[in-house]
């Protein structure tokens, strides 16, 4: 467990502090932030064995980069988020179906509705559950066939050289936000996100599986994604300026402007007990 031990370490444990960490970026979240592959929602969507008629509780939504993927095909869906702004963002990006329900609030304030659901669902988003009541009110929320559906799209990172290359700026101004993941330390992350759900008690049956993702983005939308993570939110904005700045001056000396980045996109789906 020590790869989950130290992402949490990474974001606020406060409740109210966690409410409102992404809304300085949320627009930034909804332009940059990688949607989920087709292939990863469609495997998870099978396994869960999931219908149109389905239910789904969708915890942690943000501007709604999965509950589209989702409301496409017609599934009914209450998605909560605490942020004011990213759930601005959710309602207009699934104003298009009625099925989807958003509402501002966290997993732990909102009032359960036992044996509901046909799947709850969290995209890149369970990390940020309190764990003692977490999973316990997620199987509470699921019908008795029902399943958890976990996504994943893990931490973007460039080619190694790349980032070698931009370490030279983060040791100047943030030599504590450089972190680097290769596919190896992604799938153990993952890996441990899901048997931790399986400790609970709460879940059985672990399924899973992941693609690689490849992008690639202009130094400008680049530096937009950097700022909605966690260890760049966490930076005083004139040290975020100065790492962002000295960032895009390299990228666009070594790089003509763009970079090509990857990371793991996964699925795990594990039935209620």
């Amino acid at each position: 467990m020590k790869e989950l031990e130290q992402l949490k370490n990474l974001y606020p444990q406060d409740l109210e502090l966690r409410k409102n960490w992404y809304s300085p970026v949320a627009a930034a979240y909804n332009k940059v932030r990688p949607r989920y592959p087709k292939e990863i929602i469609n495997r998870a969507i099978k396994i869960a064995k999931l219908t149109p008629k389905s239910k789904i509780l969708e915890l942690g939504c943000g501007p709604g980069n999965a509950t589209v993927s989702f409301a496409k095909l017609g599934f009914s869906m209450v998605c909560l988020d605490p942020s004011q702004a990213a759930c601005q963002f959710a309602r207009k990006n699934c104003a298009a179906y009625p099925n989807v329900e958003i509402q501002q609030t966290t997993f732990e304030e909102w009032k359960l509705t036992p044996g509901k659901f046909h799947a709850v669902l969290a995209a890149t988003s369970f990390h940020w559950m309190n764990p003692e009541t977490a999973y316990e009110k997620a199987a509470a929320a699921l019908r008795d066939d029902g399943a958890l559906i976990l996504l994943w799209n893990m931490t973007p990172q460039p080619d190694y050289e790349v980032y070698q290359n931009l370490h030279e700026i983060y040791k100047i101004y943030a030599p504590y936000s450089a972190r680097y993941e290769d596919v190896t330390d992604q799938e153990k992350i993952v890996k441990s996100f899901g048997e931790k759900a399986i400790d609970s008690g709460k879940f059985t049956n672990l399924v899973s599986g992941h693609i690689i993702c490849e992008v690639t983005y202009s130094v400008d939308d680049y530096l937009l994604l950097l700022g909605t993570l966690s260890p760049y939110l966490k930076l005083e904005a004139g040290i975020r300026e100065g790492l962002f700045t000295g960032l895009k001056q390299k990228i666009d000396q070594l790089y003509g402007g763009r970079i090509n980045i990857s990371y793991i996109s996964a699925f795990q789906v594990m039935k209620k007990v």
